[in-house]
């Protein structure tokens, strides 16, 4: 590995290390909201595999789809780093040390986190990358081992490389390398490698500054006159219609890279605004919508990096409905609580609260939300 690259990780580790002490300062959770997402935590925890990954499935049959492992594995990773654990320390450090092990015996030579030869993961396994290389790259702080964090380091580096070599000619990203589908891309994969390659950058890794400048330029190029974000360039942007799913994930992206007031971001808010339903803002189950924990999951980074002020901020003449972090995490949080299963899942007994992506997915992506206010990860913070 190039010393730059080294000098350069260490750096971001400081930087991530130094971070994670305005945990101290988040605000409280109520009791009720602690019940479920500890209740949540030990679903997780007894789902997962001895050998320290998760699949799609649940308590009833869903034979004959992808299980997705490498995806389960980093969301559910992800969840309990946001608890409070890391790899060293705490409640859930052993479930996070057996995940990150799993993750790591995946990584290829060419850099590709996953195994393209695996059918659960070969249909799409441009998604696995990005959730895996956005997990790993928040552990890597808490390595004390030198082997395993040089390890890491090798890891996240040849990600980050394998991410944009498979960056199609638009600047987005497809379900598979744009060298294994040449120039297909759309917006769900983008967002992924997005937030991959920033949490990539924020441990330290050298990620090019053309990867992310391309699919910021991509999310530009897919939105339309509305607002919404396309679901792919590449595929003639499904009839032009934005996806409210995707326009949300879009915020959290240009959040993640910084970009917290441009022009698109207000357009992009706005649009969500508008086309949302009202499930997003209250405790009752009506106006569902397909890939619920999908759009749930993006948009509540959103919202909480808004604060409470921040909408006016950005829409000072606005008289329309403001968006709040306490309005938001008041009504979706009282309707995650309501809907939850009694073994702590969201989505794995059949008829429980619907779930396209299947129980650990929507539970670890719930879960996520509802502890945001922890503040644990630098990836979250204000």
């Amino acid at each position: 590995m190039r010393m730059t690259s080294i000098l350069s990780v260490a750096i971001g580790i400081l930087m991530c290390e130094g971070s994670q002490l305005s945990v101290v300062r988040a605000e409280d959770i109520s009791p009720e909201y602690l019940a479920s997402i500890n209740k949540g935590l030990e679903w997780l925890s007894r789902h997962q595999h001895r050998d320290g990954h998760w699949i799609n499935t649940g308590s009833f049959d869903r034979s004959g789809e992808a299980n997705f492992p490498v995806v389960m594995t980093a969301m559910a990773g992800m969840a309990m780093l946001m608890e409070g654990s890391t790899i060293r320390e705490g409640k859930y450090h052993d479930n996070i040390r057996r995940a990150v092990d799993w993750l790591m015996a995946r990584s290829q030579p060419n850099g590709l986190i996953g195994n393209p030869r695996d059918r659960d993961e070969a249909v799409r396994y441009i998604y696995g990358h990005g959730y895996a290389m956005m997990f790993l790259a928040c552990v890597v702080g808490e390595e004390e081992d030198p082997e395993r964090r040089a390890k890491l380091i090798d890891i996240l580096d040849r990600a980050a490389k394998f991410s944009h070599f498979s960056q199609s000619n638009r600047g987005g990203w497809g379900y598979l390398s744009c060298h294994d589908t040449p120039n297909d891309d759309e917006g769900s994969t983008t967002i992924t490698q997005l937030q991959g390659l920033r949490a990539a950058r924020n441990a330290g890794i050298v990620v090019p500054n053309a990867a992310i400048k391309d699919a910021l330029k991509y999310l530009h190029d897919a939105t339309n006159d509305q607002g919404g974000v396309l679901y792919s360039l590449a595929r003639g942007g499904g009839g032009g219609e934005g996806r409210k799913t995707l326009t949300a994930a879009a915020i959290a992206c240009s959040f993640s890279t910084g970009e917290y007031d441009s022009p698109l971001v207000k357009k992009w808010f706005k649009f969500c605004r508008s086309n949302l339903p009202a499930i997003f803002f209250s405790a009752n189950n009506q106006g569902r919508m397909g890939h619920d924990e999908y759009t749930y999951y993006y948009f509540a980074q959103s919202v909480y990096m808004l604060g409470e002020d921040g909408w006016a901020k950005l829409f000072p003449d606005d008289r329309g409905q403001v968006l709040k972090w306490s309005n938001f995490r008041k009504g979706s949080f009282d309707g995650l609580v309501k809907h939850q299963a009694t073994d702590g899942s969201w989505g794995a007994t059949e008829g429980e609260w619907w779930s396209a992506s299947g129980p650990v997915y929507a539970t670890s992506a719930y879960l996520s939300i509802m502890q945001l206010d922890k503040a644990a990860l630098p990836l979250y913070q204000r």
